[in-house]
């Protein structure tokens, strides 16, 4: 438990308006936020360039936190996240259920849209559906949860790789658009638009698909559909960061 009551981190008032919550609470979270993927450790300073607090603010909350092990203060002055941010993190993941939090985006988009809608995650060099909300219309395309799909045919798995740096063409158009379209490419009855899905620190979890028939969704139909399934991307990857929507 954080030990935020001292009354060296308590500055101008310990409690803001209700909806914003206890300052000093919401600072500290700034300061764990404030580590990335690939941070093993922070100094001081940018620290303070990120979470733009003080230097002695950040001084003051970093120790606060170390009380309990959220983090820990190297030899050379640096700070890393320490044992209890590593377990509240395992915490997150063995309760996390991807199904639970995608399948209403899925719903609602199937619904928007009147298309079937699909989840892809990357393993290896193949595309699992994970999940999926079929169409409403009785002519449809048919892909069942668990299906192992190639990477690199159709635009589920384009949008996986090129988000996941592939290099070279399509895969930089893809970036430099933010979705990818395809009709026919992995089977010929059949076309696709898809936009990647992130969760927390920006880390690609998969990518989010409208799919049907070709003689249905032709390219222009598709073109339609990019607003659809880029706020659905949006709306998903917030959901994976834990994001509060407004």
């Amino acid at each position: 438990m954080f030990r935020i009551m001292n009354e060296d981190i308590l500055q101008d008032s310990d409690q803001a308006p209700a909806e914003d919550g206890v300052v000093a609470v919401r600072r500290a979270m700034s300061i764990l936020a404030a580590f990335g993927v690939d941070d093993t450790h922070l100094p001081l300073a940018e620290l303070s360039r990120r979470t733009g607090f003080h230097r002695s603010t950040v001084l003051r909350l970093a120790r606060t936190l170390a009380m309990d092990d959220y983090l820990a203060q190297r030899p050379d002055g640096t700070w890393r996240l320490a044992r209890a941010a590593g377990w509240l993190g395992a915490c997150y993941q063995a309760t996390f259920n991807i199904v639970e939090i995608v399948q209403p985006v899925l719903r609602d988009l199937s619904a928007a849209t009147g298309e079937s809608a699909t989840f892809y995650v990357r393993e290896g060099k193949q595309r699992i559906c994970m999940a999926r909300v079929e169409g409403p219309k009785s002519i449809r395309h048919h892909v069942r949860v668990g299906a192992a799909l190639p990477l690199a045919l159709g635009s589920p798995g384009r949008v996986l790789l090129a988000f996941s740096g592939e290099p070279g063409e399509p895969y930089e158009s893809v970036r430099r658009a933010g979705y990818m379209m395809s009709l026919g490419e992995r089977d010929a009855e059949v076309s696709s638009i898809s936009a990647p899905v992130y969760g927390i620190n920006w880390t690609l979890q998969g990518a989010i698909c409208i799919s049907g028939p070709i003689s249905r969704l032709t390219e222009s139909v598709l073109l339609e559909l990019k607003e659809p399934i880029l706020a659905a991307a949006s709306r998903l990857s917030r959901s994976m960061m834990g994001v509060r929507q407004g």
